[in-house]
């Protein structure tokens, strides 16, 4: 069975750095598109960051730009996102994607608290 599977949620203080992963279960995801969305409670899901397939072009939302970097692995199946200068409003369950034309998966979410 396909999937991913996140990893380095936790809670974290103002202004603190953390690395989230993600990593596909098969080599086929390296045809993907991956990204990041992340869903606060009460909120909708949004998107975060994404980077291609070639790990050449990548996109981020307006409220992290400056603060968080989307990386892929030279096997191109995983993917980070390091995120500096964390806020409260950082707060959600943060969820990895990966997309290839009308094929969507999702992986289970991992909680990450930004609190003082």
């Amino acid at each position: 069975q396909v999937h991913l599977v996140e990893s380095g949620g936790g809670t974290v203080q103002p202004g603190d750095s953390l690395t989230l992963s993600c990593t596909a279960s098969e080599r086929t995801f390296s045809s993907y598109a991956m990204g990041w969305f992340r869903q606060a409670p009460g909120k909708e899901r949004e998107t975060v960051a994404a980077i291609d397939w070639r790990a050449k072009s990548t996109y981020y939302a307006d409220a992290v730009k400056g603060r968080f970097t989307i990386s892929r692995d030279t096997a191109k199946i995983a993917i980070f996102l390091q995120m500096n200068s964390l806020k409260s409003e950082d707060t959600a369950v943060y969820y990895c994607n990966a997309v290839k034309w009308t094929v969507n998966f999702w992986g289970q979410g991992t909680q990450f608290t930004v609190s003082s």
